[in-house]
């Protein structure tokens, strides 16, 4: 059976949502982040990205990680993409054309949305948007977002979708990249066709199931 290693308040729960949407068993191993614990290293801390079981498993220290019989991957994109490629069906690519083009998109969503959407997160988790250096951080990052979200709301206008004008393994990955700047009130707004695509993905069943485990979670 396939190993994920990680907890649903993670980049593993992209993972989970695959998982489910595939109708698969995965075994569901939590690792924590350390940096969320106030000693990583303590004897009775909690599995944790620093500890030496985990490490074995990846030297990266960096969570999730999947394991497959003798492979060991990391990265909750490329995870994604294998599962998909495995077990097949319509999620998967279904020729090299459609294969390269999720390569693109997953690319594409984590050099171009993830960080500035992180940081519209991080920014509004923290309450940083009532001071002035954080409505500025929040302006900036949003600016970085909007030429990425102008071409996703282009594209999926036309086709509905990422690749093949229907759900596959590619929309969960960008939908879990542009996940983060939901945290904005109007920013996805600007973006109708994104907004609706977004909105469509989040109400499927597999996903609302990991939100619910990742909502039953520890902050």
């Amino acid at each position: 059976m396939v190993k994920i290693y990680g907890v649903y308040r993670s980049r593993a729960s992209r993972n989970y949502w695959l998982a489910g949407e595939l109708g698969i068993e995965v075994e569901e191993v939590p690792v924590i982040q350390a940096y969320r614990l106030p000693d990583a290293g303590a004897k009775d801390a909690p599995l944790n990205s620093r500890s030496p079981e985990f490490l074995k498993i990846t030297a990266t220290g960096a969570i999730p990680a999947m394991r497959d019989g003798k492979l060991v991957l990391t990265e909750s994109l490329a995870i994604n993409l294998y599962l998909a490629r495995k077990h097949g069906g319509p999620l998967a690519p279904g020729d090299a054309t459609e294969d390269a083009l999720m390569q693109q998109w997953a690319l594409y969503g984590a050099t171009a949305i993830e960080a500035p959407a992180l940081a519209i997160q991080f920014a509004f988790g923290q309450k940083r948007d009532a001071t002035p250096e954080g409505g500025r951080e929040i302006d900036e990052a949003a600016e970085k977002l909007r030429r990425p979200f102008a071409v996703l709301d282009a594209h999926l206008g036309r086709e509905g979708h990422l690749v093949g004008g229907r759900f596959t393994v590619a929309d969960i990955n960008m939908a879990e990249c542009v996940r983060y700047a939901q945290a904005h009130p109007t920013l996805i707004g600007e973006f109708p066709a994104l907004e609706a695509w977004l909105e469509a993905a989040q109400a499927r069943p597999a996903f609302q199931a990991m939100w619910a485990k990742r909502l039953a979670e520890p902050a």
